[in-house]
């Protein structure tokens, strides 16, 4: 038989509906056979119920294939955190059953201090309870939660203590069975409620400009937010809003014509484009009559001249190129949807707007003013132009309709924050979306500074061309592994390997590693400093894991098939901190999901890596005769602790970007 091409999830759902449907008909039939008033007209009666029996048998064979094709829960990692909190709302409602919405609040247990969550919502509810009338402690609030704590397979015992925290011990056997599954399955992200549309607005450079180092930030935290959401599943548009229209495109059609008059027929040897703008810029501001020629020529682009369009996109093609070298340093994947994509969909949204009588007429332009805010968009300029807010408006209109997306983030630097609040506004105000439903963002950012604490230049004022900041990250990070003489136990191979994982890695980290809402110090030494919260230190940390494995001649397979097989013992206490802190993986995620704030993950790949050393300082994972430095003892339970180590750490880098080696 063909492929029909029919899911066999779906076909088996439907078959399963549709048995569960013949047996309640079967049932429904045979009672009433064997109604006294009806059974001696009821001849069928056996063969009827012996049809039952046989759908029966069929209706469960159905619903175990269905759960063998479903992906089980225990794949998923699961968010320790939102379990419990799912375990103690359950017992707060039911203590608490007059209060509407009971604050929840569980946290991760702080160094030092018993058990390894806290739920801290009983100060919370007594203030509450107090409010509505009701006189009653903390203390005895906490208590009452306890009495009402449902049976659930991940606490082992609970305490009340000071004015009303309760202090929550993991069962052990629990946190055991999760790390197996983790080591079986990989680094799955947490189950998935539906799969979502998400598009992420980030780079966003504009065309005959060369990149600088204030789209790096936007470039790296947009890329990472896109990994994040692609690992959790979701459908996500990584798109370049490029600023490729405008007056601009004028006086570099009319300079182009100039100095390369035979363009059309041979392709001008534009080496730098930057040098180029300057050029025209100059000549715009100084020569009236090429001011003028430079004004026609955006006309003549607008009205979409074959000649000009084939001009406009020469010097677009140039900027591409130039645009794609960093991305492919950075390893970035976008899709370019400039400002000229929206140019036709613009009259629309104007339309739009008109039709609803919501612009005014001020001075010759068309305004919108949105309520509550004081400035109004400008969408159409008194000589008919468009503006910057026209193509948000319409750019904004396309995500939400032609997109159909659930979720759209745009990632600026954070002066522009104030531009997309109103923009944001007026989409909500013409009903485009509802913010209940759906997520539109800015994640702003802060500038890039100096050693100097002041905006990141060169010596001579000019900003810093982000290629030249790559080209020397690399320098450096060679200079870097050759003075700890990596060069003479990797070969050149491994050497170029090392030297873009630590050079990339590094200024991703960096930048990631800080809150994107504030500046932060570019610094190369601090960058590559392989002590301390930074890349280059993390990165050694997991060629080291990957070193204990190959020691002790196991592979990712072979551990795996460990896993299987061999219980995660978690005895000693270094080794229960270290299980626990891979487990938080999960929750982190999904507080940087919630915040769009990436240092988190940061902070904890830093932790893991740091509690992982002082496990291994403890804890002996292989053992070596003194004498011969033969291998003669594998601790197999902590082989796999080192392997779920380096897998969520694999992950963590995934999604900030960072690719790691086995060898450096």
């Amino acid at each position: 038989m063909g492929d029909t091409g029919a899911d066999p999830l779906t076909e088996c759902s439907s078959r399963l509906l549709e048995q569960e449907r013949l047996i309640k008909t079967l049932t429904a039939e045979i009672n009433g056979l064997k109604n006294p008033q009806t059974l001696e007209r009821s001849p069928h009666l056996e063969e009827l119920m012996e049809e039952n029996a046989r759908l029966q048998y069929r209706l469960n064979i159905l619903k175990r294939s269905l759960q063998e094709d479903q992906p089980p829960c225990s794949r998923s990692m699961l968010n320790i955190n939102q379990r419990l909190q799912e375990v103690f709302g359950e017992a707060i409602r039911a203590s608490f059953p007059q209060v509407a919405t009971p604050p929840m609040t569980v946290a991760t247990t702080q160094q030092g201090r018993p058990g390894d969550y806290q739920c801290n919502s009983a100060m919370a509810l007594a203030q509450l309870l107090k409010a509505s009338g009701e006189k009653v402690s903390p203390r005895d609030v906490a208590q009452k939660i306890l009495e009402n704590l449902p049976e659930n397979e991940l606490v082992e015992k609970t305490e009340v203590a000071g004015p009303g925290f309760i202090n929550i011990h993991l069962k052990k056997s629990f946190v055991s069975k999760l790390l197996s599954n983790l080591l079986i399955n990989g680094v799955q992200p947490p189950a998935l409620a539906s799969r979502k549309k998400v598009v992420v607005d980030f780079s966003s450079p504009n065309i005959a400009k060369e990149m600088h180092v204030g789209h790096l930030r936007s470039t790296i935290i947009g890329d990472s937010l896109c990994r994040l959401f692609e690992f959790l599943g979701h459908e996500v548009v990584r798109l370049n809003h490029v600023g490729d229209w405008g007056t601009q495109f004028g006086m570099l059609i009319a300079h182009l014509q100039d100095k390369f008059p035979d363009y059309l027929t041979a392709s001008p040897p534009i080496g730098d484009l930057q040098a180029f703008y300057k050029e025209s810029k100059k000549r715009f501001d100084e020569e009236e009559d090429f001011k003028k020629r430079a004004y026609s020529c955006v006309v003549r682009l607008q009205s979409k001249e074959p000649e000009f369009i084939q001009a406009w996109n020469l010097i677009c093609d140039v900027s591409r190129t130039e645009f794609q070298r960093v991305y492919d340093c950075l390893e970035v994947q976008l899709t370019e949807r400039g400002e000229s994509f929206y140019q036709d969909l613009m009259k629309i949204v104007i339309q739009e707007l008109k039709d609803k009588g919501v612009l005014e007429f001020d001075e010759g332009r068309h305004i919108l003013f949105v309520p509550g805010h004081s400035v109004p968009l400008t969408v159409v300029k008194s000589d008919g132009g468009f503006t910057y807010d026209t193509s948000d408006l319409a750019a904004i209109h396309h995500r939400l309709f032609q997109e159909k997306a659930h979720t759209i983030i745009y990632v600026t630097d954070s002066g522009q924050s104030t531009h997309f609040q109103l923009v944001f506004a007026a989409a909500q105000m013409l009903g485009w979306y509802d913010p209940l439903v759906t997520r539109v963002e800015h994640a702003g950012f802060g500038v890039v500074l100096g050693e100097d604490k002041k905006k990141f230049k060169t010596r001579s004022g000019d900003t810093v061309r982000l290629m030249d900041l790559l080209e020397e990250g690399l320098k450096r990070s060679m200079d870097k592994l050759k003075d700890k003489e990596r060069d003479k136990v990797l070969s050149p191979e491994e050497m170029t390997q090392a030297q873009r994982s630590v050079a990339m890695g590094c200024i991703k980290y960096a930048d990631l590693s800080h809150n994107r809402i504030n500046d932060y110090i570019f610094s190369f030494d601090k960058m590559l400093d392989d002590r301390g919260n930074t890349a280059a230190y993390l990165l050694y940390a997991l060629t080291r894991i990957r070193s204990i494995s190959r020691l002790a001649s196991l592979d990712a397979v072979a551990l795996r098939a460990a896993a299987s097989t061999t219980p995660v013992l978690l005895d000693h206490d270094r080794e229960w901190k270290l299980g626990r802190c891979i487990l938080r993986f999960p929750e982190v995620l999904q507080k940087v999901l919630e915040d769009l704030l990436l240092h988190p993950l940061c902070d904890f790949l830093y932790e893991l890596a740091t509690t992982f050393t002082d496990f291994y300082d403890s804890c002996y994972c292989v053992e070596k005769d003194r004498l011969t430095g033969e291998v003669i003892k594998i601790n197999m339970w902590r082989m796999l602790l080192c392997e779920a180590t380096a897998i969520v750490m694999e992950k963590g880098f995934e999604i900030l970007g960072i690719t790691p080696v086995h060898r450096m």
